[in-house]
């Protein structure tokens, strides 16, 4: 009985080392409650303060003024994903301290480049887009575009990540369809679902 133990003792240890070197498992729950509520507040200063409105129609607007136009919006948009980021690379290193490991290692670096191309394609898609005034698609693709950097990214971290991206994905296709709701949307899979995921991880994973 014993040695039926530790040989079962013994498959776990190298399952486990083999999950650390494979994926990486630093990501923090708590980052993902954090973002949620930086998007929230985005949100409601995008609608309360700048008055954001996805019904106006813009393309009559030369480009440069367009962009001017949408400056404050994309200075807020940029200020909360900065704010996402350096609390989720704060958190997550964290986190890896206490599991003994380091936070940049040849896992972390390939799921960043598998979220990098669908997050830098769409981001330039989506100024592309607006600068053509077709400001409405801006949170449709914003929302599909994270959806498919979050389902690339769960091959190399949680595979929750893979449910939450579909969600996104989901939420992304329902806001082209209905446009007028596209702040509505964003606040859901950007907000609602990352608090969701974020507040799931922490009592599965980190307490």
């Amino acid at each position: 009985m014993k040695k039926e133990q530790d040989y079962f003792r013994d498959l776990a240890e190298i399952r486990s080392m083999m999950e650390r070197s494979s994926k990486f498992m630093s990501l923090s729950g708590l980052a993902g409650i954090t973002a949620g509520v930086y998007a929230l507040l985005g949100v409601y200063l995008a609608y309360d303060v700048l008055d954001l409105n996805f019904d106006a129609s813009y393309g009559s607007l030369p480009p440069f003024d367009l962009i001017g136009e949408f400056f404050p919006l994309l200075a807020l948009a940029a200020i909360t994903l900065l704010l996402a980021l350096t609390t989720a690379i704060f958190l997550s290193h964290q986190k890896a301290k206490k599991r003994g490991e380091k936070i940049w290692n040849a896992t972390s670096k390939r799921l960043l480049a598998h979220m990098a191309v669908p997050l830098v394609t769409g981001g330039v898609l989506i100024l592309i887009l607006i600068s053509k005034g077709l400001v409405a698609l801006a949170a449709p693709l914003s929302l599909v575009f994270y959806g498919i950097a979050l389902f690339n990214a769960s091959r190399f971290t949680f595979e929750m990540l893979k449910y939450l991206g579909s969600i996104q994905i989901i939420l992304g296709l329902a806001s082209a369809y209905f446009t007028e709701y596209g702040l509505l949307f964003w606040a859901i899979g950007f907000g609602l679902f990352h608090i969701i995921y974020g507040t799931y991880m922490h009592y599965k994973y980190e307490r």
